[in-house]
This record gives C-alpha cells, structure tokens and sequence, in this order.
C-alpha cells in the first residue's frame, strides 16, 4: 500500500508542478510521477535538514519544500527530454 500511496503523491506533486511551470512540457506521464515522487523525497530530506519535517498540525513547509523539488525536477527533466527527443515536439 505505500508504494500505491508513493505513486500518487508522485502524480499530483508533478502535475502542481506542470502546472505551476509555465509553457507546455513534454515530458510524458510516467516521467512526471516518477519527477514527483523524486521532488517529495527531497522535499523530505531538505525539511530534515531545516528541522521542520514534523510540526504540530499540517507540514505545510514540509509540503512546500516537497512542491519546489518536484517543480525543480519537473523542469530540469523536461529540459533532458526535449535535449534527448530533439525539438520535433517543442512548441514554444
């Protein structure tokens, strides 16, 4: 069961993030889950470093800093796959 909740924390962190971005990104669905779940996690682990992974009520910096790594990846990696596919898809 974790890894089906993973997978969908991973898929709602990267569509906020493909939505926050602006442009249209190309990188396909299961590379902005997988972006996503890799933005949670270093949300998680910059929040451990800041002290603030547990607080009284909703992480709401927790959630931030998870939402900023999955945008950060989500735009680094759509940037690799129009690097990898070419510019036949990109439309700017």
């Amino acid at each position: 069961m974790n890894w089906l909740w993973a997978i969908v924390v991973g898929l709602v962190l990267g569509l906020i993030a493909k939505a926050i971005l602006p442009g249209k990104q190309q990188v396909p669905l299961w590379l902005t889950i997988i972006l996503g779940l890799i933005g949670a996690l270093l949300g998680n682990w910059v929040a451990s470093v800041l002290g603030v992974e547990h607080t009284k009520g909703i992480d709401w910096i927790r959630h931030l800093l998870q939402l900023a790594g999955a945008v950060i990846l989500v735009a680094i990696g759509d940037r690799l796959w129009v690097g990898m596919r070419g510019n036949r898809h990109r439309t700017t």
